[in-house]
């Protein structure tokens, strides 16, 4: 990928979804100088062969990590593209870009209509269902599954997981209390039809419910197509409403039409 002749300003994106590979390439063809944060070393692949200014791998160190980082490397937009549950570094980013002055926007997908799912305004909202003789499928992630796991068996429910191949995801399930032979550890939306290992996975465990998170994303709307097509309860965790005073924008478009409409 070339470098187009107009050049802008110099934008940090840190993206904890799919969205992340889209958006570096639309802004370095309309002329941004990029530098990427993304969690691990899976999530850069991506982005291999793109002109990028640099591209960092792992954690922050919290709100006095970024601030140091923005003290190193100057830049006109911080582009917040994260999973709209990992509340954490959103809060911190906008706390160290607060403190420094520095320009923060928020990209987060629409949310599309939930259609026959039940929207859990928190899993604690499960408790509340009678479960029993129901096969629930946990397709969330770690740190909510432990206590979707409490409430699910609470409410009666045989509970089954699938989690990410990382330590973290493992600890969890552990702790969570998942049988070995009632957890799938793959990553979502893999093999040469995306959603057949999902849809493999319902079939031969007898699942009757998932439950998953409000994320807008591809995995949100795989399980809303398999609710339908093999009858399954959808039950989804809601999204949490984005930090009131950072402006959120829901498309490359709006993204790109507010870096350039505010840049001067």
């Amino acid at each position: 990928m070339h470098r187009p002749e107009n050049r802008q300003g110099t934008v940090w994106l840190l993206a904890g979804t799919g969205d992340g590979p889209q958006l570096a390439a639309v802004l370095i063809s309309q002329g941004w100088h990029v530098h990427v944060s993304v969690v691990g070393d899976s999530a850069a692949q991506p982005y291999q062969g793109m002109p990028l200014e640099g591209i960092h791998v792992g954690a922050l160190g919290g709100s006095e990590g970024i601030s140091q980082w923005l003290q190193t490397i100057p830049v006109d937009w911080v582009v917040d593209a994260t999973h709209p549950f990992a509340l954490r570094i959103s809060d911190q980013l906008n706390q160290a870009c607060k403190g420094w002055g520095q320009r923060l926007v928020r990209f987060e997908r629409r949310m599309e209509a939930s259609g026959k799912a039940f929207v859990l305004s928190s899993m604690a909202d499960l408790a509340d269902q009678s479960l029993a003789g129901r096969r629930l499928l946990l397709a969330l992630g770690a740190r909510q599954l432990v206590e979707a796991a409490r409430v699910a068996r609470e409410a009666g429910a045989t509970v089954f997981a699938r989690v990410l191949p990382t330590p973290m995801s493992l600890i969890q399930a552990a702790a969570a209390r998942v049988p070995s032979d009632h957890l799938a550890v793959v990553r979502p939306l893999q093999g040469p039809e995306p959603g057949a290992l999902e849809a493999a996975l319902c079939r031969r465990w007898a699942i009757t419910d998932v439950v998953c998170r409000q994320s807008g994303g591809a995995t949100e709307a795989l399980w809303a197509s398999l609710s339908i097509e093999m009858g399954l309860e959808l039950w989804l965790l809601r999204r949490p409403l984005p930090i009131a005073e950072v402006a959120v924008v829901h498309s490359v478009g709006e993204l790109l039409t507010h870096l350039n409409g505010t840049t001067s």
